[in-house]
């Protein structure tokens, strides 16, 4: 197996940037696309477990668009053959003062493009 091909790294990290613009604009159209629509997703996040699309989707379309900015750090992509991706980076929020966010997303390449299929948000003390 091939890792961290160029041409998918790229297309991976564009994916991630686009994702990661969306969450700090509360851009929902875009994170529900980025989301594979499936039961087989899930996303474990800080307050909520959501097994689904349908919860996934219903939870960014109940979130405050409070307190979205961040500033990420230590972000790492890693590619595997030319369909499948991890990416993990942490974050700080000026709303959360002395706690550092962790988040993890496996990607899946689907006919309709790069799909987050899992992801794990979580706060630990600085």
């Amino acid at each position: 197996m091939e890792i961290n091909l160029p041409d998918v790294r790229a297309e991976v990290e564009a994916a991630f940037a686009r994702y990661e613009t969306a969450l700090v604009t509360n851009d929902v159209a875009t994170l529900q696309e980025l989301f594979w629509r499936s039961e087989h997703t899930i996303r474990y996040g800080i307050a909520e477990n959501l097994y689904g699309s349908t919860e996934i989707s219903a939870f960014r379309t109940a979130r405050l668009p409070v307190g979205l900015a961040r500033r990420i750090s230590r972000t790492v992509i890693t590619t595997f053959g030319r369909d499948f991706a991890t990416a993990s980076t942490l974050f700080e929020r000026a709303t959360v003062p002395g706690k550092i966010g962790r988040q993890m997303q496996t990607w899946a390449r689907m006919p309709e493009g790069w799909r987050v299929i899992a992801a794990h948000v979580s706060l630990i003390e600085a």
